[in-house]
């Protein structure tokens, strides 16, 4: 029998994936459309997580001549069958690689530093340029202690602004070829520098950096970029006429980030997981890339490494800590009520018409909270369903794990608004503890008119029950001298939520049903009577509660309905 191929978790060295014998999903046919293009600079925009990197690092290992001839790399891969047209391009080209990711630090002094140990890393990796004759010609003499002093992490920030046209050249005249330049994730220092309130100092740096080396450089065969977003606003591509930009809604390219369908199927049979197919596809799929749907690659690599472990793990939202997600967290803290509204309708499964601006930047950003949409879009926190007139979008959450980033997000935000009203939520707990149905039903009624609801109409009574009761879980955690637990062992089942009062020896059993304007009273005595049925009570009163209170309620979009018990 074959052996399995490790799964590659994290790894986003071409090379080694390829040596160590690892799972590979082939994108080489990159190479061949990218030549074909014959962009001189081409910009590829695309969610975190998408194998930007890894594509970055096949492109290197593909066009790189280097002592070590790497061709054996990509043998039996598509591009070696694409023919000699291409073929002949690998190994040819010297090559010059960074990526900005690791700029994120707090200062801009601080992202000079990493800028400074990122391009000598480059340089030393071409130490093999102070072996030729180059600096001997009396004109180059001052060439070589540049060079060294950038090896060095030495010399003004100015000198750095200008190092990328510098190797450039320097590489071009010794191996009389011209040189391909690739930038990872060029946007991480910017956005980085946006949040931490450095950004017009970053602004000017990257664009001078680019400036020379992108745009008046004739060493330069081409350039590769990848991003979140197009930042041409910014005067960074100022003038750059040979900027080809591929983003998340053009055509060309856009299979080549992320996993297609039958990328996935192939991947899930060569482990055996085919079972898994239509699980995966509600949880990571739904991006929509082009005219093409995409999986995000991280998650079913991730997935797959959980199953392979234990096929009864449970998918998980893995993007939740790995991207952050302050975009969503800003976006549903400074929405409007018509944005709220919005964020409504996305939960329920249905789609909300917006402009999108391709070239938002970060900088305009704060000028108005509609243009968050744009940036959730970029970011892979929606996806387009239909491309309507006037840049106008369908756009909807792509799968489960985006939809529940966006709850996490939403029950944060509650819980925030929840505590700046402090009074307003012991009076709301107090009624619950001094048995005035009313009261708390009047009260609860007004938290969810505050709140974002989760209401996905796609989903079975039970999940949307448990918005409803994470919402008063929310409310009850306040009470610093309650003892709150839910989905709790009691009696024979598991309550919704049960509360304790030590102080007052007072117990509450709360269980919460989801039903329609006409059903909600209904409800409530349903959930009454399961309390009865199953006992709830028990563990209060194992645990010396004397006064129990027992109530049901039930919720239905804005509206709920409350019933305590008689005895």
């Amino acid at each position: 029998m074959k052996p399995i191929k490790p799964i590659p978790i994290g790894v986003e060295n071409f090379k080694e994936i390829i040596t160590s014998n690892y799972y590979y999903t082939d994108k080489t046919l990159l190479i061949r459309d990218l030549l074909d293009s014959g962009a001189k600079v081409s910009l590829f925009t695309r969610p975190r997580r998408f194998g930007k990197t890894l594509n970055m690092s096949m492109l290197r290992y593909f066009f790189e001549k280097t002592d070590e001839d790497n061709s054996y790399l990509f043998d039996g891969l598509n591009i070696s069958k694409a023919g000699e047209k291409y073929i002949s391009c690998c190994g040819q080209y010297p090559v010059i690689s960074i990526s900005l990711k690791s700029m994120s630090k707090e200062t801009f002094q601080k992202n000079m530093d990493v800028f400074r140990t990122l391009i000598s890393a480059e340089f030393i990796r071409h130490k093999g340029i102070l072996k030729s004759d180059i600096f001997s010609d009396v004109t180059h003499e001052s060439y070589k202690e540049d060079f060294i002093n950038i090896c060095n992490k030495r010399g003004e920030d100015n000198i750095y602004e200008l190092s990328l046209k510098f190797l450039c050249d320097l590489l071009y005249e010794i191996h009389q070829k011209k040189v391909i330049i690739l930038i990872d994730e060029y946007d991480v220092p910017l956005q980085n520098a946006w949040l931490r309130g450095f950004y017009n100092e970053m602004v000017d740096f990257i664009r001078s950096l680019f400036d020379v080396a992108l745009k008046t450089n004739d060493s330069l065969e081409f350039g590769v970029l990848t991003g979140c977003l197009r930042i041409s606003k910014e005067s960074i591509f100022t003038g750059m006429n040979n900027l080809d930009v591929n983003s998340i809604s053009d055509v060309q390219f856009s299979e080549y980030f992320g996993f297609t369908d039958e990328e996935v199927q192939q991947m899930l049979k060569a482990y055996g997981l085919e079972q898994y197919h239509d699980t995966a596809k509600q949880w990571y799929d739904g991006y929509r890339f082009g005219e093409t749907e995409m999986y995000c690659p991280w998650d079913i690599t991730k997935y797959c490494r959980d199953l392979s472990k234990n096929p009864n793990a449970q998918p998980k939202a893995y993007w939740i800590n790995t991207s952050g997600n302050d975009i969503v967290r800003q976006f549903i803290s400074s929405a409007t009520a018509t944005m709220k509204h919005d964020i409504e309708t996305l939960m329920a499964g249905q789609s909300v018409r917006k402009a999108v601006t391709q070239e938002l930047t970060y900088r305009e950003l704060n000028d108005s909270v509609e243009n968050l949409w744009s940036m959730l879009y970029m970011t892979g926190y929606l996806t387009h369903s239909a491309v309507l007139e006037d840049d106008e979008l369908e756009l909807v959450i792509p799968n489960l794990e985006i939809r529940k980033i966006f709850r996490k997000q939403i029950y944060a935000w509650f819980s925030a608004y929840a505590a700046q009203n402090k009074v307003n939520l012991t009076d709301f707990c107090m009624t619950f503890r001094n048995g005035d149905a009313d009261s708390a039903q009047q009260m609860f009624s007004k938290y969810l008119n505050a709140v974002i609801s989760i209401r996905d109409n796609n989903v079975e009574i039970a999940k949307k029950e448990n918005f409803y009761h994470g919402i008063l879980l929310g409310l009850f955690s306040h009470m610093d001298d309650w003892i709150v637990k839910f989905n709790f062992e009691s009696g024979d089942g598991y309550s919704d939520i049960l509360i304790m009062i030590p102080a007052d020896e007072i117990g509450i059993v709360i269980e919460v049903k989801f039903g329609e304007d006409e059903k909600m009273e209904q409800g409530c005595k349903q959930a009454l009577k399961q309390i009865e049925d199953r006992n709830y009570v028990q563990y209060l009163l194992d645990e010396g509660m004397t006064t129990i209170l027992k109530y049901g309620v039930a919720c239905y979009k804005k509206k709920c309905r409350i019933i305590k018990a008689e005895k």
